[in-house]
């Protein structure tokens, strides 16, 4: 409760005592007055006596009156108090209105995204379950054409091959689905023809057409994971010289089927300068059923596959590169393990399980799991993959840490393959890239993996011609990786092949200094901590 205050206004100062007057006689003339006698003066001060109780009433209606002012003030004040009290608490329960008003929104706008995910996920679950359900893959407007047309058309076995479908229930190593009749005859001029300069079967290629279906060679348990709907895009890199021309349309067919669109950013074709006839404008009028989303490089001049591939790489535009061989033909559900590694760490390079399509019958079998390795001699080999790696709880689906690729087929992230130097532009056609990269990868401060989810065949060639001139180039790339970077484990590569310790192996002085500048650590730590397994001689130990 307000107190009540009165304020009393100044009593005004009592004027002064007038000064004697002067009188005016009846003749018109003044005088100074007498003064008073005292008892005029005792006369006066009764008279002043008397009003007294008049004045005391004065001044008691005199302080009512400024008591009722007063109090009027501190009305007209607290009425204006209150007024100010009232508006403010006015506003701030409109506020407080407000802001329940736009908690509750976010809430119930939070709550419908979140509902609306769960259904695009559980969607995209659907979906993907209903596709290996069906074992029908994503196929594209353009894959289906190539699809409905391998199964309507009849296409003519040679030499009394069989084909055998594989079953959805087969288990994830299934039986072959090409085999050769028992009178098969591989003295054929024109197998050998085709041997020779494809390093297959040319003829049974051409007859399996531009597409087939190969079986579903994953583990069960990979066949039920489900991957993210946003994945990086990939812009996949295919050079040939000379590649049989159906071989190449099925790698190409396979990945048009067999990726999902929203992933796939473009295929780029590098043709290093091939001379067959079909390579050139029977190639350009078959690839129109593509058009919008291959890209066809043709070289002025041989480059080898490795300057090739940066080529490639270099026209590229999807946030990762995957390389392919030109003899390839993909498996379901393949991209996306490979995607999804890489989206997980930009420094992880990851390659699939790669089955094997045999050179001579093309039947595609499927492939162990196996991670990449090599020998003192600088030759990759393939080795087996210990027990209790993939006994956590991922099982035969844990990505098995490699030593090494066989450089073929493997994906990364573009922005990482430029940061680590691309491919050595010093090495020659192709040989010992893949051995490099992969110590670059490791000794740089990246990651090298294979995926078992993801498979990809891939037909084994066979070389017969030009061995020497295969074999000079292998020896010049080894060279160039040993000195760049087994540092004093060089000798053991020299122990074992003594005649090259004085050979060429051109400038690496550029290769030298991207070392220094990526700060790798020494190929001492890469034995210790990634190959212990590759054991160096006692006199270098």
């Amino acid at each position: 409760m307000r107190n009540l205050t009165v304020t009393t206004r100044e009593e005004p100062p009592t004027p002064p005592s007038p000064s004697p007057q002067l009188e005016e006689s009846p003749s018109g003339s003044k005088h100074r007055a007498r003064p008073e006698t005292e008892k005029e003066r005792k006369d006066g001060g009764n008279e002043t006596n008397s009003s007294l109780p008049n004045l005391e009433e004065g001044k008691k209606k005199l302080t009512s009156r400024r008591q009722i002012i007063a109090l009027v003030d501190w009305v007209l004040i607290d009425e204006s108090e209150l007024l100010k009290w009232t508006f403010k608490n006015a506003r701030f329960t409109m506020r407080n209105v407000i802001i329940q008003s736009l908690l509750c929104a976010s809430l119930t706008f939070g709550i419908w995204i979140a509902v609306f995910s769960i259904y695009l996920h559980y969607n995209h679950v659907k979906k993907q379950e209903k596709t290996q359900e069906k074992g029908n893959p994503l196929i594209w407007s353009l894959g289906e054409k190539l699809r409905s047309k391998a199964d309507s058309v009849h296409i003519p076995r040679a030499y009394n091959v069989r084909v055998q479908r594989a079953r959805e229930d087969e288990p994830a190593e299934p039986k072959s689905s090409l085999r050769l009749g028992e009178n098969f005859n591989y003295s054929i001029p024109e197998l050998i023809h085709g041997y020779s300069t494809y390093g297959f079967n040319h003829i049974i290629s051409k007859n399996l057409g531009h597409y087939r279906s190969v079986p579903d060679t994953r583990n069960v348990m990979c066949r039920k994971k489900t991957y993210p709907a946003r994945l990086p895009t990939a812009s996949i890199i295919i050079c040939f010289h000379n590649e049989e021309f159906s071989a190449l349309f099925r790698t190409l067919s396979s990945i048009m089927a067999l990726t999902p669109q929203y992933i796939l950013e473009e295929i780029i074709l590098v043709d290093d300068t091939s001379d067959f006839d079909d390579l050139k404008e029977k190639l350009d009028y078959h690839l129109e059923i593509f058009r919008g989303k291959i890209k066809l490089i043709r070289n002025k001049k041989r480059e080898g596959l490795i300057r090739a591939r940066m080529t490639g790489a270099s026209h590229a535009s999807g946030d990762v590169l995957v390389f392919l061989d030109s003899h390839c033909e993909v498996n379901k559900v393949w991209l996306e393990p490979l995607l999804n590694a890489i989206a997980k760490d930009p420094k992880m390079v990851v390659c699939p399980l790669i089955d094997v399509i045999d050179y001579m019958t093309l039947e595609y079998q499927p492939s162990p799991i196996v991670r990449g390795a090599f020998n003192w001699h600088l030759e990759f080999k393939w080795d087996h993959v210990l027990s209790y790696e993939i006994e956590g709880p991922e099982g035969p689906t844990t990505p098995i840490r490699s030593p090494a690729m066989a450089g073929g087929i493997f994906a990364i992230s573009r922005n990482y393959f430029n940061e680590i130097g691309q491919y050595d532009k010093g090495m020659n056609l192709w040989g010992g890239e893949n051995l490099e990269l992969s110590l670059r990868i490791w000794m740089c401060g990246g990651q090298l993996y294979v995926i078992p989810c993801s498979r990809v065949g891939h037909i084994n060639r066979q070389h017969m011609t030009n061995d020497s001139e295969i074999m000079k180039v292998v020896e010049y790339n080894s060279l160039r990786l040993a000195h760049i970077w087994l540092d004093e484990y060089k000798e053991e590569f020299f122990l074992r092949r003594p005649a090259l310790k004085s050979a060429a192996y051109g400038n690496i002085s550029e290769r030298v200094e991207l070392r220094k500048r990526l700060g790798c650590k020494s190929f001492q730590w890469y034995l210790d901590t990634i190959f212990p397994e590759l054991e160096a001689s006692e006199t270098i130990s």
